[in-house]
């Protein structure tokens, strides 16, 4: 398998559908936007946009127990009614002309359209958990719109001032502002998938900013990028307070005093250099389960290969150790655990043997995966395993699963399959984590107990021998082992043609 042909994030661990659901009815302007569609009636009145009339929206409010001292509860009483709407929670139809002529007459009365439960309503209590989350993905699309809208208080503030107003100097895109937000929660998404799928800490808000302005390789950021990521951080911190009441976020915000305390307080590298509990004060987010489910969403809408774990229980086993094979351990680990538990263990670990056949320069990479599929495994597992004693790619591992139980009547590999298995092992390793600090001490230990090792292995009818000898010449912790690797590279290159 070519490095283009593997996923191109690792997997995530999902909630189920069930459990996912619940959390999208619990999120609280989820929650409101069906409680909005449940009190729309004859008496409901819509704008030509589908919006609430204005003298609605305090009545709107109360159905959904906000205060009515808060200014700003007619706010949210607007976006859960929007959101319903947009969702199909609510159906509204526009006003009706009339036909006449607007004359312009102090007696003309502004014309409102009604609205009514949708259909799609029905499926917050009937539907299937998949339905109740295709409305939450819906719903989530029209958050992500709105908070990629700049805050326009200064604009108000300036048309309440009798100013001009300088739309240059906005420099709003509504395209570049999604894209930047979408960034942001891809980065977000990837710095949670890549701790194992689902990871716990929260990420702070100069880390995050960062990531999207910093140019990658830059060592000291000059004072210009620095004030980006000021001014990122505060686009994020008014972001995700929007995104926090559909449930995609947990999400601390920037601290109100420690803007005040400082003239320059958000420059990243003074939130590093703090303490955890002073990093806090500069915003932390994370994704929930529903967030990392609805990114993902959006993400596979887009395109991009983005796998979660357990979504190849159903497939064969040279599929599983296919995209395994580029999963990190623990991912590995847990989607190989998924596959077994619905399968009989003689025949699953039969076709993962059989799968992990190949001399293709993905192979060493899949038998590995396969000895750790096959590592929990009972006596149920030992037929197939001894079936393959005497296969020239397999047998060695089979050895070695055998032996590691204690089983006495192990025929002992001849120097081939020794050698062989040398090569199989380091080109697994080179393959799923590249040179690493441990992978010299793995060269030395199979060297160590095979006099003229290197006098012999440049024979050996593996794909990968050149390739793991050079590999060797360069990492072998013996300087003498590892000029006899050279050489014998050089022979292993010289016996096959380019």
């Amino acid at each position: 398998m070519s490095a283009d042909s593997h996923p191109t994030l690792p997997p995530v661990r999902l909630h189920s559908d069930a459990e996912l659901a619940r959390d999208a009815l619990g999120a609280p302007l989820f929650a409101r936007a069906v409680r909005l569609a449940r009190w729309a009636g004859p008496d409901t009145r819509v704008g030509v946009g589908g919006e609430l009339a204005t003298d609605q929206l305090p009545e709107a409010a109360a159905v959904l127990g906000l205060d009515a001292a808060d200014a700003d509860s007619g706010g949210y009483a607007s976006q859960a009614w929007r959101v319903a709407v947009d969702t199909g929670l609510v159906d509204v139809s526009e006003p009706e002309d009339d036909g006449g002529e607007d004359d312009g007459g102090e007696g003309d009365e502004e014309r409102f359209g009604t609205a009514a439960p949708g259909e799609d309503l029905a499926l917050v209590t009937s539907g299937a958990p998949g339905d109740v989350l295709d409305l939450w993905l819906a719903a989530l699309d029209t958050v992500l719109a709105d908070a990629a809208v700049p805050d326009l208080d200064d604009l108000v503030d300036a048309l309440d001032a009798g100013s001009e107003i300088d739309f240059d100097r906005l420099d709003w895109n509504p395209g570049r502002e999604a894209d930047f937000l979408d960034g942001v929660l891809a980065n977000l998404y990837l710095l949670t998938v890549t701790e194992g799928g689902a990871a716990d800490d929260p990420v702070p808000l100069p880390v995050l900013a960062a990531s999207m302005v910093v140019p990658d390789g830059m060592g000291e950021p000059t004072d210009a990028v620095l004030e980006q990521v000021s001014d990122a951080m505060m686009r994020l911190d008014d972001q995700f307070r929007q995104l926090e009441p559909i449930g995609l976020v947990e999400f601390r915000p920037v601290d109100e005093e420690l803007m005040a305390e400082a003239d320059d307080p958000l420059e990243p590298e003074t939130a590093s250099a703090a303490d955890d509990e002073d990093v806090s004060r500069y915003g932390m987010v994370r994704l929930t389960p529903l967030g990392l489910y609805g990114i993902r969403a959006r993400m596979l809408e887009a395109g991009v290969d983005a796998p979660a774990v357990g979504e190849l229980a159903e497939k064969g086993a040279d599929a599983l150790l296919d995209a395994v094979s580029f999963y990190s351990e623990n991912a590995a680990q847990a989607e190989i655990e998924q596959w077994l538990a619905g399968r009989e263990l003689p025949a699953a670990a039969a076709e993962l043997l059989a799968a992990a056949r190949g001399d293709d320069e993905g192979g060493p990479l899949r038998r590995l995966r396969c000895q750790q599929a096959l590592a929990p495994a009972g006596p149920e597992a030992e037929p197939a395993v001894r079936s393959v004693l005497d296969d020239p790619e397999l047998g060695g591992l089979a050895r070695v699963w055998l032996a590691e139980r204690g089983v006495s009547d192990v025929p002992a590999p001849d120097p081939e399959m020794v050698f062989w298995l040398t090569v199989d092992t380091i080109a697994a390793q080179l393959a799923a984590d590249g040179e690493t600090q441990e992978l010299p001490l793995l060269m030395g230990s199979l060297t160590a107990h095979h006099a003229g090792f290197f006098e012999e292995v440049w024979r050996v009818e593996h794909p990968a021998t050149a390739y793991v000898l050079e590999a060797m010449g360069r990492l072998h912790p013996d300087k003498k082992a590892a000029k006899e690797a050279r050489k014998a590279a050089f022979k292993a290159r010289s016996r096959r043609p380019a």
